[in-house]
């Protein structure tokens, strides 16, 4: 039995409310369970040095915790004078995983941030992040193509990231707070809504696993991903 009663495969209730600030071009609250994360999408005319003159854009992420956003008081990261490197880590994670979905041809030379603020943390933090990132990404790009300044849409496919791993003994989906600080195997898995695969991060924890258990974590991340892609496209349609 999980801690949360829920079955091996069920995801945690998810919602995700748009336009949830005034200013930026796409913004959402997504909330998976009680980790609740705060995405929003800022459109500029500029990019980075690296890419000027190309004729490509470019999707970067930046991500932080609130300080209350855990069971005890983090200290603000700009408080110490620079990002910590879990921190550092996981905006690398999201912007990789959104740029995975973009046409950047057909973004143009135009660059996109999403910045992923945690407003409550209880596990799966980068994936709701990066999930909702997707959504505040959408959103931007619908106004740039209302707006006539895109000529074929460059998101190719939703993506979404979804916790997999072996609690207990078995393998589950979505992991919790509770789950993932026993879990023997976690994993993230970021996916296209399709189905392919952008990036798998997974490690033991104490207990190695098998390729059939890996196999386990699979389906059922590609499970996960499709009800979140689905989530995604609702919220994104209007």
């Amino acid at each position: 039995m999980r801690p949360s009663g829920r079955d091996l495969s069920e995801m945690r209730p998810v919602s995700i409310e748009t336009g949830v600030t005034k200013h930026a071009e796409g913004s959402c609250m997504i909330r998976m369970g009680d980790t609740h994360v705060l995405c929003t999408a800022t459109l500029e005319d500029r990019v980075p040095p690296f890419i000027k003159g190309s004729g490509l854009g470019w999707v970067t992420a930046e991500y932080g915790m609130l300080p209350r956003s855990t069971t005890s008081r983090m200290r603000r990261e700009a408080a110490a004078g620079k990002q910590g490197g879990r921190t550092v880590e996981i905006q690398r994670l999201i912007g990789r995983s959104l740029r995975a979905g973009v046409d950047r041809v057909a973004l143009g030379e135009r660059q996109i941030t999403v910045d992923c603020d945690v407003i409550q943390a209880d596990g799966g933090t980068r994936c709701a992040s990066i999930t909702g990132g997707w959504v505040a990404l959408r959103l931007a790009v619908n106004k740039l193509i209302k707006a006539g300044d895109v000529i074929s849409d460059p998101l190719l496919d939703p993506v979404a990231a979804v916790s997999c791993g072996i609690y207990a003994g078995q393998p589950v989906l979505d992991l919790d707070y509770p789950e993932d600080s026993e879990a023997g195997v976690d994993g993230n898995f970021v996916m296209l809504g399709g189905g392919r695969l952008i990036e798998v991060q997974m490690s033991a924890e104490g207990s190695t696993f098998s390729r059939e258990q890996l196999d386990e974590l699979m389906e059922l991340a590609a499970k996960g991903v499709g009800e979140l892609a689905a989530m995604q496209r609702a919220a994104t349609s209007a």
